[in-house]
Formats: structure tokens, C-alpha cells, sequence
């Protein structure tokens, strides 16, 4: 006997619709009751329950040195900020610290050199535009300023730098990831004083603090302190095969920030002493072929430049050279013992006394050793050229 098939009206379909979507409700409720997930339920048919986190350790107990760090970090921040600048060849970016009331902020030249627009990152957030006021390309500093009006202000204090001392715990604050990231605290200690770098003049740039707290690019012009929250110097570059802060770092000293930026605020601009030679510190070797005694000392002239204040002064420079082991080296040129009744052993010691006792237009009193005897040699410095 055949039965007939009746065809589905539209009112049969919608409500089987209905009813899958309802059997569908009440399985999964039940299966949520019964803690199946029903992804794994429909998954080879295993089920998964809700697990335990790993355990922690019980609360960490600070050392105390730990927590001096943490409030000297916390007592500095403040003072810290992110420089970011546009240049028409593109963007960079750089640490600086506030010096004073009025939005004055020290950074370095080359943080800043070419730059369009300079904008301040501060720590709480705040973001305000800065001017430039002056650079120092040889001693690579630079003060900007931002409107004091604009954000609240948290001024450094200096060290003496002439106090720090090998082996003196320090720490490097600065934004080596930009603005939109939390400043970066690196700890380390002193590991070498008057060190000497060239800038890109090819002049020394004398009593660099060197450091083994890390100092990656962003940290440049940012701020070296001493644990006591005192700015011991700026960052300004390092030594590293990889580009990195792995490396050496070194720090421009606080005296020689605390006597150029007056300038670079009042003038936009600061001018180094020039005495207008190349020299360098007494070898054995050239004792030995001028019938020097071999306790003597003093930096030894190997060339005037011409129409320099040395040249001015009556200094000479070397005449021929002889052959050591090592290579060929200058003899024969005025050896400079004093200047100013300082005496002076090495090219640091003179280079050093220049930067720090003079200024252009002084007149300073060279001791040199010149052909047996000792004379006095007076030369009014001059503005090194740029």
C-alpha cells in the first residue's frame, strides 16, 4: 500500500527551524552545567575543565639597596624627559634633563643639531613643544626650553665632578624607545675618569666620565647620577661592537656642563680656548734622542698651525723624525713643561687647563724646553675655529 508523501508548507519549515535552534540551546546549557566544552565535546568527545594557575612564591622581600635605588629613581624621574626632534632628512630621538624654573632643559647638540621641530616628552605624559637656545658643537651640548607655564617643573642639582671617583656607583636615566614607552633605568659604576674623545672637529673632548652602566642611543643627553640623585654628567656617547649600550659609555662631565651652559643660555653659543697646535706626551724615545733625563716630562710640540696663536707666540714644532721599533716619531719640537706655573706632564694636563682656566683672549705662559734651556713663551689664546 503506498502512502502518499505530503509536501512541506512554509509554516512546517519555520518550525523546525524553531525547534533545532531551541534542542540546540538546551544542550549546550547542559553541557555548560556540566563543565564540557563543546568545542571538545564535539572534538573526539573529551572534556576539558577549568585549571589551576601555577603557584608564586611567597611576597619578595627588597634588599635595601634595591629600595635605595628605587627611591632615588623615584625622587629624579621627574626631572627626565624624551626629546623627540623632525629634521628634513627625518626624525630622531633623545633624552634631557630640566636645569631650572624657567623650562630650560640639557640635552646634546647631537640630539637636537638640524632639527625643525623639538617636542618634550615629560614622565607623567605631558607633551609640549621646545625651542632651541643654544648649542655647543665641540663639547656636543645643547639647551632647549620649553614654556614653564605648560607643565610643572622638577630642576636637577649638580656633583662636582672633580669629586666623582673610579669605582663610584651611578645611574643612567633616558628614553632609548621613544615616547610612547616608560624611561629606561640603568645601573653601573665608574670605571675611568679623564678619558678623551674626538668630535667630529677632530678637537679632544677632555675628562670624559667613562661608565659600564648601559647607555643606548635614545639615552644620549639624558643624565648620569650619583645614588644621591645628583647629576654627575650627560651621556654622550659610547664604545660598542655591536651599536648598542653592551659597551663602554661615556658621560661629559657636570663642571664642564655647569660652565658651558651659562653661555649657551645667555649668548647661544660658546667659544673654547685655541692655542693652534698638535702635540703629544714625552716618549722615552725622544728622551733619548734629545739627551732628555729620563724623569723628564711635558708635551712635546709636533706642528704649528699657521696663523694660529701659537704661531704668533714664537712656538716650533718638530723638525725630522726617527725610527723606533714602533715606527718613526717626531723629535726635536718645543717641549711645553707649564703653563701658567701648572705644570704639565701630558697633552691631557694641557689640554684640561685650557678647557677649564681659559678663556679666548687670555694671555698664558708656556714654559718650554727649547734647545737645552728653559725659556717663558707668552701667547694670547684665540676662539677655536669651528
Amino acid at each position: 500500500m503506498r502512502h502518499a508523501m505530503r509536501k512541506a508548507t512554509p509554516l512546517m519549515v519555520a518550525l523546525a527551524v524553531v525547534l533545532t535552534i531551541a534542542l540546540a540551546s538546551v544542550m549546550s546549557v547542559a553541557l555548560d552545567v556540566a563543565g564540557i566544552d563543546w568545542a571538545s565535546a564535539q572534538d573526539g568527545g573529551q572534556t576539558r575543565s577549568e585549571l589551576d594557575i601555577l603557584p608564586a612564591a611567597a611576597s619578595y622581600v627588597p634588599a635595601e639597596s634595591e629600595l635605595q635605588l628605587a627611591r632615588a629613581y623615584d625622587e629624579v624621574i621627574g626631572s627626565v624627559v624624551n626629546i623627540s626632534v623632525a629634521t628634513r632628512l627625518g626624525g630622531g630621538t633623545g633624552s634631557g634633563f630640566v636645569i631650572d624654573n624657567e623650562g630650560h632643559i640639557v640635552t646634546n647638540n647631537h640630539v637636537v643639531e638640524n632639527a625643525m621641530t623639538i617636542q618634550v616628552a615629560f614622565v607623567d605624559g605631558t607633551l609640549v613643544d621646545a625651542e632651541l637656545i643654544g648649542t655647543d658643537p665641540q663639547a656636543d651640548l645643547a639647551v632647549i626650553k620649553v614654556d614653564p607655564s605648560q607643565v610643572a617643573l622638577q630642576p636637577v642639582t649638580f656633583a662636582n665632578s672633580r669629586e666623582v671617583f673610579v669605582g663610584q656607583s651611578v645611574m643612567a636615566i633616558g628614553s632609548p624607545f621613544g615616547s610612547e614607552q616608560a624611561f629606561t633605568l640603568t645601573t653601573g659604576i665608574v670605571s675611568g675618569l679623564d678619558r678623551s674623545l674626538q668630535n667630529e672637529a677632530r678637537y679632544s673632548m677632555p675628562e670624559l666620565i667613562q661608565t659600564d652602566a648601559a647607555i643606548n642611543p635614545g639615552n644620549s643627553g639624558g643624565p648620569l647620577f650619583d645614588m644621591a640623585g645628583n647629576v654627575v654628567g650627560v651621556n654622550t656617547a659610547i664604545l660598542s661592537q655591536s651599536g648598542t649600550g653592551s659597551g663602554v659609555g661615556f658621560a661629559i662631565p657636570s663642571n664642564t656642563v655647569r660652565r658651558i651652559v651659562p653661555y649657551l643660555i645667555e649668548f647661544g653659543s660658546y667659544e673654547h680656548s685655541w692655542l693652534g697646535i698638535s702635540g703629544m706626551t714625552v716618549q722615552p724615545a725622544q728622551r733619548e734622542a734629545m739627551n732628555l733625563d729620563s724623569a723628564f716630562k711635558g708635551v712635546m710640540v709636533t706642528l704649528v698651525s699657521p696663523n694660529s696663536p701659537a704661531e704668533r707666540g714664537g712656538l716650533r714644532g718638530t723638525d725630522r723624525a726617527i725610527n723606533t721599533p714602533l715606527g718613526q716619531i717626531p723629535v726635536n719640537g718645543d717641549i711645553i713643561t707649564a703653563i701658567d706655573g701648572q705644570p704639565i706632564e701630558d697633552m691631557n694636563d694641557l689640554i684640561m687647563y685650557l678647557e677649564d682656566g681659559t678663556l679666548p683672549g687670555d694671555t698664558v705662559s708656556l714654559s718650554v724646553w727649547r734647545d737645552g734651556q728653559q725659556r717663558e713663551v707668552q701667547v694670547q689664546l684665540g676662539a677655536r675655529p669651528s
